[in-house]
């Protein structure tokens, strides 16, 4: 297996914020939104943790119009693209943007009755404390949902990825695309870390050839 290397946890300089925008997000994103809105109906007060340019966001407002999404992320150049994004959407009633850390939620326990996140654990050097946030302000009987990159076996596997999945991406982007896949979590350990919360290891499951995805109600 291979040992997972860092990336920076913020992404938050003015190109790597235009290129991850710029990347074709819609198949993924797509899925993301279907899978979310098969597992909850109510998303009335849902929170979106490190929604970069706020693409998951607006397709899911897009799609549910009675979603309430507060979306939140470290990065200010992220920040500041979502906001044109939304803007040019015409979404600023349903998404409300704030620069926030993840891992410290300024927002009392219980208070949301969805949390999300999409491709956010990978950045954080200590996920158990992204993930205990998450788990710390969902309401009781509400749900989280989280997907992310898996780390893959060898780098055979990992450039095949690439190669997949970033054909068409220029030089930095798929740089940008291997260097998350690597930074990412196995489905053991992820396992082993939302079981520490006191969820079932079988709530995360693997979902593609490169993701895994966490769907829990807290009890």
């Amino acid at each position: 297996m291979l040992p997972r290397i860092l990336e920076n946890e913020a992404m938050d300089t003015r190109e790597e914020a235009v290129d991850y925008d710029s990347m074709d997000h819609r198949s993924v994103n797509g899925a993301f939104v279907t899978d979310l809105l098969a597992e909850q109906p109510d998303l009335s007060r849902t929170l979106d943790v490190g929604t970069g340019t706020a693409q998951i966001p607006i397709e899911l407002c897009r799609r549910a119009p009675e979603a309430r999404v507060l979306a939140v992320d470290a990065a200010r150049h992220m920040v500041e693209l979502a906001r044109n994004n939304v803007a040019h959407a015409g979404l600023g009633r349903q998404i409300r943007l704030e620069k926030v850390d993840a891992r410290w939620l300024a927002y009392a326990g219980g208070h949301f009755r969805t949390v999300i996140s999409n491709s956010i654990v990978h950045h954080v050097p200590q996920p158990l404390e992204l993930l205990g946030e998450m788990w710390r302000v969902v309401a009781p009987g509400g749900l989280i949902f989280a997907r992310d990159l898996l780390r893959p076996a060898n780098q055979t596997t990992l450039h095949q990825l690439v190669d997949t999945y970033a054909a068409d991406a220029n030089d930095h982007q798929r740089k940008l695309f291997a260097d998350s896949l690597h930074a990412a979590l196995t489905l053991d350990e992820m396992r082993a870390l939302v079981t520490k919360l006191g969820a079932a290891p079988t709530t995360v499951v693997a979902t593609s050839d490169r993701h895994w995805t966490w769907a829990v109600r807290k009890p």
